[in-house]
């Protein structure tokens, strides 16, 4: 339920609505408290509980109007917040006119390995440094990241080049470790339903990337991210990173029509990551570019010096060549759109 007061009224009586609702055992909060105040009530009603709710507010001085949702999303609906979300990330904001670029390897290997390319990528344009401390892989027997190790090298990185760092976490009792040293936090597409991991993070102020599960579809990739904010913590980012089809010429097929749905239905901003997509580097730059276009706010990719050498995928790691070929590729588009990327120093 939305309550949209009169442009003006008095916070006498915001308050006295407020109090009506508690009458009814609803929780109301505030979306916009000027000049315009909005109230939202998520609380699950039937039929006849709404319209009565909807009697006793209606005619109370200061209201406007009472609407529904229509969606079984609703903190991250558009009709509870109509104005996009926008996350400041050290000097970047995604999910503003600017296009954010968030690049780094797969996995952290080396301190040396990590701190030299994360010097190689800041002057390139790159707002945000990735890789993986924690990785979630197919085999047991596959390499799955340094740990805490990691996450202290990535910490480094950052304090030498200025950039926040993102990165995965995996369980539910981890959170709270990562966000001592990451400035977002990663939800991997095989966590996308673990309701728990989606509580955990909702209790932490950091922003959060979700990723959309292999074989999930958008309303489930919204109700996920439901989780996160219901727990109050709005700072989330959804990242579309390729869907599980019957096409094997690619890792993924990446669904760039879910950029323009999620702009239609949430007020959270939208990231693409074409190298989980593609499995293939020589694609990358052409889906990052169709992302840009399509209306992405932020493109993940994953980059590395010497990909044929990388311990996990090095296949769809773009060297650094690729990475400036991709830069000037995505700059143009994002030109043409009238949607900055930092440029290269």
């Amino acid at each position: 339920m939305i309550i949209a007061m009169q442009e003006g009224c008095s916070k006498a009586q915001v308050g006295q609505v407020i109090s009506e609702l508690r009458e009814f055992g609803l929780q109301a909060r505030v979306i916009w408290p000027s000049p315009k105040a909005v109230l939202g009530v998520v609380d699950e009603m039937s039929l006849g509980r709404f319209e009565e709710v909807c009697d006793a507010v209606r005619d109370l001085p200061g209201v406007e109007e009472v609407y529904d949702f229509t969606t079984s999303w609703k903190l991250v609906s558009k009709g509870f917040r109509s104005q996009p979300t926008e996350i400041r990330l050290g000097e970047c904001v995604v999910g503003s006119d600017e296009v954010v670029i968030m690049a780094g390897p797969c996995a952290v290997e080396s301190r040396q390995a990590y701190l030299e390319l994360a010097r190689e990528l800041t002057p390139l344009g790159v707002g945000l440094l990735r890789g993986g401390a924690f990785k979630p892989r197919t085999s047991p027997y596959s390499f799955r990241g340094l740990g805490e190790d990691g996450l202290k090298i990535m910490a480094e990185a950052r304090e030498v080049t200025g950039l926040p760092i993102v990165t995965e976490v995996l369980v539910p009792t981890k959170v709270e470790m990562v966000a001592r040293y990451a400035d977002v936090l990663q939800i991997g597409t095989r966590n996308m339903q673990n309701f728990a991991l989606l509580e955990a993070v909702g209790d932490v102020d950091k922003p959060v990337l979700l990723k959309r599960g292999m074989m999930a579809s958008i309303k489930e990739l919204l109700l996920s991210a439901e989780y996160i904010l219901a727990r109050g913590n709005w700072q989330v980012m959804l990242c579309e990173r390729g869907i599980r089809t019957f096409e094997t010429e690619t890792r993924n097929t990446l669904d760039l029509s879910a950029v323009p749905l999620l702009k239609q239905y949430t007020h959270l901003p939208v990231v693409v990551d074409p190298s989980h997509a593609a499995g293939k580097r020589e694609l990358v730059p052409a889906l990052a570019a169709a992302a840009v276009a399509a209306g992405a706010d932020a493109v993940m990719v994953e980059v590395h010096q010497r990909p044929e050498e990388a311990i996990s995928d090095g296949r769809q790691s773009l060297t650094l060549e690729g990475f400036r070929d991709m830069m000037d590729r995505v700059r143009r588009v994002g030109a043409a759109l009238g949607r900055p990327i930092r440029e290269a120093a």
